[in-house]
């Protein structure tokens, strides 16, 4: 489970796709901050154990059937020998990382609260696309909907 975690939190992009999006925000993010963000701070660690393990709760069925075999939920069922509904505890470990990724914020000490910002965005960002079932593989109207009343219907004034 932990080569796993290891690998995954690397190949979920939420690393470099928190680091990418300061580009551009050079009144606020230094190269300091770049600097801190390579390290893989516990804030961006967090961010992409969430990503990770809600996908991989949440579109486990799914990807069973498309025959990848590689999940959260497969290995923490192979490391401990526990059943599919038992591996639910994996939620705990996401529920730690959500711990670590608000510790950051509420007592930055490395980096500007605008970097630590974007990190607690991201992962927000994940928790409303799985919120509802997978809507990142599957997105339903549910997902669809939300999106468009926040970036499309107007605001009644």
């Amino acid at each position: 489970m932990e080569e796993y975690m290891a690998l995954s939190i690397l190949s979920s992009g939420y690393p470099l796709l928190t680091t990418t999006s300061c580009i551009g925000m050079e009144d606020t993010v230094t190269q300091e901050s770049f600097d801190w963000l390579a390290t893989i701070p516990r804030a961006l660690k967090g961010s992409a154990i969430v990503a990770r393990l809600i996908n991989d709760l949440v579109s486990h069925k799914f990807e069973q059937k498309r025959g990848h075999v590689s999940s959260a939920v497969e290995c923490y069922m192979k490391e401990f020998g526990v059943t599919e509904a038992v591996s639910i505890r994996l939620c705990r470990q996401a529920s730690d990382a959500w711990k670590d990724i608000n510790e950051s914020v509420l007592h930055p000490d490395a980096v500007s609260r605008p970097v630590l910002t974007r990190i607690h965005c991201f992962t927000c960002a994940i928790d409303v696309v799985y919120k509802y079932g997978d809507g990142y593989t599957a997105p339903d109207d549910t997902l669809i909907n939300l999106v468009a009343s926040t970036l499309i219907e107007q605001v009644p004034l």
